[in-house]
C-alpha cells in the first residue's frame, strides 16, 4: 500500500486539473475575454455539441474520440485513488479500489436512481430561471446546446456526451478533489466551495449567469456527496439535465424557434 505525501498529491492534483478541467477553466475565460471584447454577450453564442465535420461519419469518428479522450483523465484519477490508498480505511482490500472510495459503483442503483432524479428536479428548473434572468440582464450568452447535424447517431451520441460530461465533472470536480482536499487538510466548507468555484469557472465562456448557476450546482452537489460519499447520483442528475438539454434541443428546438 503507497501513502503519497501532501506535497506529492499537490501535484498530482495540478496534473490531473492541467490535464481536465482546470484546463477548460483557463480557455474558457480567456473564451469570455474574446467574446466580452467583440460585442456585449447578449450577442454572443455558446455551442455546446458542435460538428467536427461536413462528412458524416469522418463527423462521427471525432465526435466518439472527444468522448473518448476526455474519459482519459477520469481514468488517471481512478488509477491514483487506488495506487495510494487511505492508510485510515479498514474494510476488505476489494473495497479500498477508487471506484469505492467515491462511490462510483452500481451498489444502490434504485436508490442512486432516486437521488438523481429528484436532484436533477432540483437543478434543473431554477437553471432555466437562472439562465433566462441571465439573457435578460445581458450578462449570458445564446446557448445551443448542439449544433449536430440530423443524422442516425445523433441522438446516440449527444446520450454519450451527456454521459461523459457528468462522469468527467462529478468524478473529478467532487469526488476526486474533495477526497485530496481533506488529505491537504483543508475543511469540509472550504474544499465544497473551491470545488463548486472551478465548476463555475469553466463554464464562465457562456457567461456570468452560467458561472453563477454551475457554481452553486456544485455548492450542492458538494454538500451532497460530503453527506453520503457517492458520486453516482449526481453523475445521474449530470447526466440527466445534459440528456435533457442535448437531446431536446437536437429534436424540438427549430419546432419551438430555437436555434
Amino acid at each position: 500500500m503507497l501513502v503519497a505525501s501532501t506535497r506529492r498529491l499537490r501535484a498530482e492534483v495540478l496534473i490531473v486539473l492541467g490535464l481536465s478541467l482546470g484546463q477548460s477553466a483557463v480557455y474558457s475565460v480567456v473564451q469570455l475575454l474574446d467574446k466580452m471584447s467583440r460585442a456585449p454577450l447578449a450577442q454572443g453564442t455558446s455551442t455546446l455539441n458542435a460538428s467536427r465535420n461536413t462528412r458524416e461519419y469522418f463527423d462521427l469518428t471525432y465526435q466518439l474520440l472527444d468522448i473518448i479522450f476526455a474519459l482519459v483523465p477520469v481514468v488517471l484519477v481512478f488509477y491514483f485513488l487506488s495506487l495510494h490508498r487511505d492508510p485510515s480505511f479498514r474494510g476488505p482490500s476489494e473495497s479500498e479500489s477508487g471506484f469505492q472510495r467515491l462511490g462510483f459503483t452500481l451498489a444502490r442503483p434504485g436508490r442512486d436512481l432516486l437521488q438523481g432524479l429528484g436532484l436533477a428536479a432540483l437543478i434543473g428548473i431554477p437553471s432555466l430561471a437562472l439562465y433566462a434572468a441571465g439573457r435578460a440582464m445581458g450578462i449570458t450568452t445564446a446557448i445551443i446546446p448542439s449544433a449536430l447535424d440530423a443524422y442516425w447517431w445523433t441522438v446516440p451520441v449527444l446520450i454519450l456526451s451527456a454521459v461523459r460530461h457528468a462522469i468527467v465533472e462529478e468524478v473529478i470536480v467532487v469526488g476526486y478533489l474533495l477526497d485530496r482536499f481533506g488529505k491537504f487538510g483543508w475543511s469540509t466548507p472550504l474544499a465544497i466551495g473551491l470545488s463548486a468555484l472551478l465548476r463555475g469557472s469553466y463554464h464562465l465562456y457562456q457567461g456570468f449567469g452560467p458561472f453563477i448557476g454551475n457554481a452553486v450546482m456544485g455548492l450542492v452537489f458538494g454538500w451532497v456527496y460530503s453527506r453520503t460519499r457517492r458520486v453516482m447520483p449526481l453523475v445521474v442528475a449530470h447526466a440527466l439535465l445534459d440528456i435533457v438539454a442535448f437531446v431536446g434541443f437536437s429534436l424540438f428546438g427549430k419546432a419551438v424557434g430555437l436555434g
